[in-house]
């Protein structure tokens, strides 16, 4: 058994592929952002889903005072946005435009695979993270648009058939 290590542990949990989120909000007259791929699906019955963030995230704090959130599963016509998406501070969101949920405080990205509107549920310790559950109250799904992927920390597209209807 190899001896743990906070590098090794991060490039054996690289191995798993994940899929690619932005998670935003209108927080005090102004967009916050940021993005995960620790999203996953928890139950249809309430319908949940979770996302783990890191204690030194600076966003984070930001985000969590919004009574809704918005989630944007990146599609292959986001994936020119992913470097900007990494960027600290201002530069995150310049140029960009959300979908400015007027009813709610959730914002979303246009052209994703999906996107969800959903508001915290239950806050979990969880190690050197806060793991969370959020309800979902709405959602969209765009059958054409291909995923993106992220995978050994590059980000690709997901390609697949498509079913005839």
């Amino acid at each position: 058994m190899e001896t743990l290590s906070a590098a090794g542990l991060r490039h054996a949990f690289a191995a798993y592929p994940t899929g690619m989120v932005l998670v935003a909000a209108a927080v005090d007259g102004r967009d916050e952002a940021m993005l995960v791929n620790s999203f996953t699906s928890v139950s249809l019955e309430p319908p949940l889903i979770s996302m783990a963030f890191t204690h030194s995230s600076t966003t984070w704090p930001r985000l969590r005072r919004a009574k809704e959130l918005g989630i944007t599963v990146l599609g292959e016509l986001n994936a020119g946005l992913v470097p900007q998406l990494r960027a600290a501070g201002d530069a995150r969101l310049a140029g960009i435009t959300l979908h400015d949920d007027t009813a709610t405080q959730a914002r979303t990205l246009p052209h994703g695979a999906a996107t969800f509107t959903v508001r915290p549920h239950q806050y979990l310790p969880a190690g050197d993270h806060e793991l969370v559950l959020f309800e979902v109250l709405d959602y969209r799904r765009d059958d054409h648009a291909a995923p993106l992927v992220y995978f050994d920390r590059r980000v690709d597209t997901l390609q697949h058939e498509r079913k005839q209807a």
